[in-house]
């Protein structure tokens, strides 16, 4: 306040109104001690202390990030793929059996699905 100035006592200021805010509801979410920490350090970088403050604004204005994970489903069941093949290669193998041609250029395809998939997903990324 500067000197001489008198204040309005009817005008509301920001204290005041923060003061006089109701907030009725109360949401209740239970978290772990490893959480709460997180938590806790993400307000620190902050520099805020009241975690209800924190905990609405995240709520309310954060961000919701949604990963297409599609690709990366594919190239999973590739792998899988691969890996089966694999593992009844070497079964045959090891009951002395053979390796067959046919076999082999089943995981080279597979092989070039995944990279493929790899690139795609890598550009997709820029």
């Amino acid at each position: 306040m500067l000197a001489g100035i008198v204040p309005d006592p009817y005008e509301e200021t920001e204290a005041h109104a923060m003061a006089n805010r109701k907030r009725p509801i109360v949401l209740r979410c239970p978290v772990t001690a490893e959480e709460r920490a997180l938590i806790e350090q993400k307000m620190a970088q902050l520099h805020t202390k009241r975690i209800g403050a924190y905990l609405r604004k995240m709520a309310i204005d954060g961000y919701i990030i949604q990963v297409d994970t599609t690709d990366i489903k594919e190239m999973t069941r590739a792998l899988s793929a691969i890996g089966r093949n694999i593992n009844q290669i070497a079964k045959r193998l090891n009951a002395g059996g053979l390796a067959y041609q046919a076999d082999m250029e089943e995981i080279r395809e597979r092989m070039d699905q995944i990279w493929q998939l790899q690139r795609r997903i890598l550009l997709s990324q820029r």
